[in-house]
């Protein structure tokens, strides 16, 4: 039994009735990555998740690069550090960051082919060709997705890489899934030329499943588990790719029995819409805050069966963090559980 009591609750309960196990921690298999690519519905905590990994990683060794599409930024919340931003900066020991403008990260990719700063800035600075540039079917999100793959193969002066996992924290779902059909884009209208060369280059490395994994975040929860599902079997299907890891987002452990279950279910009227209000603070509160929790859990429970059932990949459920989400001592908190020798999840199952 594991000495976590998150994962100790879920092996006495939760996990047997939803085909899960105790099983190896993942870490191991995700450190041997170049490139890992997080992706899923919006606020599963996709963010909060990559940040542990990136942790964990760094205190196991790695050099870790996280990089980020124009977004929002929030992973210096997650991290506890200052405000990142469009240049590569070091957040954590070990733990590198950028939040990539596609504009920037054109100018910089056509330095690194015309050779010249002053070239690259009077060809991309021009507004007839920014507008041509916007024009080109892909290629903004190819900015961002080959400048996160250009930094698997950047070099430091000694030769050595200079990160050894780079993160790609990819828009949600939808979005996600079709920057990975940006390189096959590219392929389809770019000439002959560096780009095209660089498009085969990075396809090559994302098609590899030694080299590339793909994580899609979810929780336990209808509408994330369905988006779920269709995102896994479009990238198997449509992208011929395979997806390394399912992360399972804030799992509640369970704390009512089945008696006490149907308990709960026998009394509807604790769910609607003005209980609590009329519940005030007297002991009925304190039923209508238990049928809630009941109902969630028996939600929880379906969409997790169903998530194993319909799936085959690895899986590893992480805690709920109530009051510390978004917070440097949440992103710590999960990152303990990746690090863990064992998990509350799933192998791959067989067949």
């Amino acid at each position: 039994m594991s000495s976590d009591p998150f994962m100790s609750q879920l092996a006495a309960g939760l996990l047997p009735e939803i085909g899960g196990v105790l099983t190896p921690g993942p870490l191991a298999e995700l450190a041997k990555r170049r490139f890992l690519f997080f992706t899923g519905k919006g606020g599963v905590g996709k963010t909060t998740t990559a940040a542990a990994t990136a942790l964990a990683l760094a205190r196991s060794g790695k050099r870790v690069l996280i990089t980020m599409c124009n977004t929002k930024e929030r992973l210096s919340s997650v991290l506890g550090t200052r405000p990142i931003g469009d240049q590569v900066m070091e957040c954590l020991p070990g733990v590198s960051a950028v939040n990539i403008h596609p504009g920037l990260a054109l100018a910089e990719y056509g330095e690194l082919v015309l050779k010249v700063k002053t070239i690259a800035n009077a060809v991309f600075g021009n507004e007839y060709i920014k507008a041509f540039l916007r024009a080109v079917p892909g290629l903004h999100e190819w900015a961002m997705l080959g400048k996160a793959w250009f930094h698997t193969t950047e070099q430091g002066p000694d030769g050595r890489n200079r990160f050894d996992v780079v993160i790609f924290d990819a828009p949600a779902t939808g979005h996600g899934l079709d920057m990975l059909r940006v390189p096959n884009i590219i392929l389809e209208v770019a000439p002959p030329g560096v780009l095209r060369r660089d498009a085969q280059r990075a396809t090559e490395m994302f098609r590899d499943a030694e080299r590339t994994g793909i994580v899609v975040v979810t929780l336990p929860e209808e509408m994330p588990v369905t988006e779920t599902v269709e995102l896994v079997t479009a990238i198997r299907g449509e992208l011929k790719m395979s997806v390394l890891q399912l992360f399972v987002n804030a799992v509640l452990p369970p704390i009512f029995s089945d008696e006490e279950q149907a308990l709960f279910a026998s009394r509807p009227d604790l769910l609607k819409l003005r209980a609590a209000e009329l519940a005030e603070q007297g002991v009925e509160s304190a039923l209508v805050a238990g049928a809630r929790r009941a109902v969630r859990e028996q939600v929880q429970r379906e969409s997790l069966r169903r998530l194993f059932g319909e799936l085959a990949e690895a899986a590893v459920l992480f805690p709920h963090l109530l009051d510390d989400a978004s917070t440097r001592r949440g992103t710590e908190r999960l990152a303990a559980v990746l690090a863990s020798a064992e998990v509350a999840g799933r192998p791959v199952k067989p067949g």
